[in-house]
């Protein structure tokens, strides 16, 4: 089973979050434990343990961690990524939000719309700059990498 069943976030070095960002990270977490794709690939001519797996994230010394585990807990690999790559998407990406919260409290559903568009528009971007840097070390799914990518913006909201 190439798929993830518990997620894990270290957030105790972060600032407390916002209602939104908690409600964000509330539902891309259901949504991803509902439904994702994660597959490992082998290794030096081993085959990668079976899942599904069990997933940690942090951020530590401006890094994007990813624990991986089997679903009895015994660790598989640790994956670091540098977040230089994702600051700017991030950034667009929570601005964009921030818009489209102030928008639902005034604005006409069409213009609500656009910056609906706008705002899944970035977040794509940002799922498949995660697919590409996690290229030949983990292979997601569009829907998981947006998952997993809202819960990066997350982190890096205080990181």
């Amino acid at each position: 089973m190439t798929r993830i069943c518990h997620i894990e976030i270290d957030d105790s070095a972060l600032p407390a979050p916002t209602p939104e960002i908690e409600q964000e990270r509330r539902v891309a977490v259901f949504d991803l434990l509902e439904d994702n794709s994660f597959t490992l690939p082998g290794r030096d001519g081993r085959p990668a343990p079976a899942g599904p797996y069990r997933l940690g994230l942090a951020i530590r010394e401006r890094r994007l961690v990813m624990e991986v585990a089997t679903e009895a807990g015994a660790p598989v690999t640790a994956l670091h990524l540098s977040l230089g790559p994702f600051r700017q998407v991030v950034k667009d990406y929570w601005q964009i939000c921030g818009s489209y919260y102030s928008a639902v409290k005034t604005l006409p559903p069409s213009q609500i719309e656009a910056i609906d568009m706008a705002r899944r528009g970035i977040h794509n971007e940002g799922a498949r700059l995660l697919q590409e840097r996690l290229e030949g070390k983990v292979a997601l799914d569009i829907d998981t990498a947006r998952r997993l990518f809202t819960l990066i913006c997350v982190l890096h909201h205080g990181g």
